[in-house]
């Protein structure tokens, strides 16, 4: 990390079907080897199953699932004198909502449906349901943040 000053964030355009920065943020994380038309197939493939699956609007079934998955809390590691400690700090919205995308896409890859597409819808409507592996994720490490409460005088 550069003393000197902080890394200008690069703009992100809005994406073309629902002019949501978060989708685009999102197909930026799914994509692989530089295929950003495959991952926004991928995505509008899972919101369109969302679409048949529930008959609701998929853009808020997928911010419903964002603000889920979403951790308030997390633990870094701190050392002081010869010891490292877990501190519980909180998160910033940029890094809650980055971790939010990547705990989602991680576990709609481990899902054992067919097509990404599905994996990655199922995995939707599990987080804004409040279940499924993302849902763990967080609770995991908000548990461990609350296992950890007693060194959060050692935050800085």
């Amino acid at each position: 990390m550069s003393r000197r000053r902080a890394a200008v964030k690069l703009p992100v355009n809005p994406d073309a079907k629902y002019g949501d920065l978060v989708i685009t943020k999102f197909a930026n994380s799914l994509m692989i080897d530089g295929k950003k038309s495959a991952a926004e197939s991928i995505i509008y493939g899972a919101l369109d199953l969302i679409q048949k699956r529930t008959s609701t609007d998929p853009l808020k079934t997928f911010t419903d699932a964002m603000t889920n998955v979403r951790p308030a809390i997390e633990v870094r590691s701190r050392r002081v004198g010869g010891a490292t400690y877990q501190v519980p700090v909180e998160v910033r919205h940029a890094r809650s909502q980055a971790l939010a995308i990547r705990w989602l896409i991680a576990s709609a890859r481990k899902r054992s449906e067919k097509t990404m597409g599905e994996r990655l819808a199922g995995e939707l409507l599990d987080a804004a349901n409040n279940r499924g592996g993302a849902i763990k994720k967080r609770e995991d490490t908000h548990r461990m943040a609350e296992a950890n409460k007693a060194f959060s005088h050692y935050r800085w």
